[in-house]
């Protein structure tokens, strides 16, 4: 099984910042490998958050995280961050990274990832 391990959690005010990682270094990645940023609050369904093409650098962004979140890359370390600017009380949520191999149509479409992390738990007051 891949492992996929998150970090960067925690509790921060209204209009902080939180940067997320996801380390995969077991995975093996493929032309088409996309990783991708979801998040599950209580009572709700998961929520694609954001995503991007291991290969070119594609991103993509849901309408409610769009222009305060960034996604990024590093292939040589296999990681994937998500830089959370101006958070709002909505963004409370667990966060979970996970890999796949799709197009990008569906980069922020949860079934067609295959692995996923454990969830790290971001809390916005």
């Amino acid at each position: 099984d891949v492992q996929l391990v998150e970090s960067g959690g925690g509790s921060v005010q209204a209009g902080g910042s939180l940067t997320l990682s996801c380390a995969a270094p077991t995975y093996t990645y493929y032309s088409d490998t996309y990783m991708g940023w979801f998040r599950q609050a209580p009572g709700k369904e998961r929520e694609g958050v954001a995503a991007i093409s291991r290969a070119g650098g594609d991103s993509k962004y849901s309408d409610s995280v769009k222009g305060r979140f960034t996604i990024s890359r590093d292939n040589i370390k296999n990681t994937m961050s998500l830089q959370m600017n101006s958070l709002k009380p909505e963004d409370t949520a667990l966060y979970y990274c996970a890999t796949g191999r799709m197009t990008y149509a569906h980069a922020l479409n949860d079934r067609t990832y295959n692995d996923w992390g454990q969830g790290t738990q971001v809390t916005v007051s």
